[in-house]
């Protein structure tokens, strides 16, 4: 039988509830309470692309089972079986829905962020133009100052806007693309021709660094620069270079590396230049490292192929429309010939979001940024 509690029990019942509530609220992926920042914004390519190359006359697209497979409401854009990695950061920062594509968000929905980010998309604007339209990094950019505009009609001015978006967070991970789709694809581009991987990086970092200061210039106060990862692994590079199929291929990633120290040295630079600004690196590259070194220890089987795409390696295209992929995706480090699976994605996006090693982000990690 039950009996009821006296007045000091009751006290002590109710206040240790209010502190399981309270628990339940700060967990980590913050989904429940207050976002950790007001906003968070996204520029990229298709690791990040949420829906953005939808509707443009793309080849890079993946609003089409397979994608989505495993997403909740199924494709969306979205070039994995589920979440990119900016859907986990912006859980882990708190925010109870992925932020919306640029392509599709009006209104107050700004309030929280837009992902800009487009398949294909590089910081050269020739960048990818073989799979037709894509929005390059400028272009995004310009997009972003277009939602600025917009910000400053709803907040009612340029200082309430200034103030707000100075507390966001802003992801950029740029620069795949003008290596995979440019640099290294000789037939299409001259750039190989043109530049050495210094020199190339160089020009890349130089573009880069203008864009960046045009955000910073409307208003972008935290960033989150991300480098490239290991596009050498990738199952395409392996289907068309590798001769074991296993091998990683060296000259592409020692280029990704060379852009990557641009990257972080942009840090520093920028960390000293702009005193009220803070600027982040995140090593996506050795992140993803330790996932192909290590596979077994994070729950990977299979490391150089798709779990679906087409020939060699699955590595030739993406998957096909309604192609059946593998059953047991999350044994896969990639999901098709290019972009990792949600199973990796969600690894990198925590280790972005809270480093597990130092190496992992320079000089702090995302949930440091967002507290700075």
């Amino acid at each position: 039988m039950a009996m009821a509690l006296r007045g000091g029990e009751l006290k002590k019942f109710l206040v240790g509830c209010l502190l399981l509530v309270v628990l339940v609220l700060n967990l980590d992926n913050g989904v429940y309470g207050e976002p950790q920042v007001p906003c968070y914004f996204i520029f990229g390519d298709s690791l990040v692309d949420n829906g953005n190359n939808n509707n443009i006359n793309s080849l890079a697209k993946a609003n089409y089972l397979p994608y989505g497979v495993d997403y909740p409401g199924g494709p969306s854009g979205r070039f994995s079986n589920g979440k990119t990695t900016v859907d986990v950061i912006a859980e882990l920062l708190g925010f109870e829905d992925p932020i919306p594509p640029y392509a599709e968000v009006s209104g107050q929905e700004i309030l929280k962020g837009v992902n800009y980010a487009s398949a294909a998309a590089g910081i050269r604007e020739e960048t990818g133009q073989q799979l037709g339209a894509r929005i390059s990094f400028t272009a995004q950019v310009n997009n972003y100052k277009n939602t600025v505009s917009q910000m400053v009609n709803i907040l009612g001015d340029e200082n309430s806007a200034a103030d707000y978006l100075s507390k966001c967070i802003y992801s950029i991970g740029v620069g795949s693309n003008d290596y995979l789709n440019n640099y290294f694809m000789p037939l299409y581009y001259s750039s190989s021709r043109q530049f050495s991987p210094e020199q190339y990086s160089q020009v890349l970092i130089e573009q880069y660094t203008e864009q960046i200061r045009t955000l910073y210039d409307f208003g972008a106060r935290r960033f989150a620069l991300i480098g490239v990862g290991q596009i050498g692994c990738s199952p395409n590079a392996l289907a068309q270079n590798s001769p074991d199929g296993t091998a990683c291929v060296q000259r592409i990633n020692s280029a990704n590396q060379i852009f990557n120290n641009g990257l972080r040295g942009l840090v520093d630079q920028f960390n000293n230049d702009r005193s009220n600004a803070k600027f982040v690196y995140i090593n996506a590259y050795g992140i993803f490292q330790d996932l192909i070194n290590n596979p077994s220890a994070f729950g990977f089987r299979v490391t150089n192929a798709g779990c679906c795409g087409v020939g060699r390696n699955n590595g030739q295209i993406t998957c096909l429309p309604f192609q059946t992929p593998c059953a047991n995706r999350d044994e896969y480090l990639f999901w098709d010939a290019f972009h990792p699976s949600e199973a990796a994605n969600i690894i990198v996006g925590r280790r972005s979001y809270r480093a597990e090693k130092q190496s992992d982000a320079y000089p702090v990690d995302i949930s440091r940024l967002a507290q700075l």
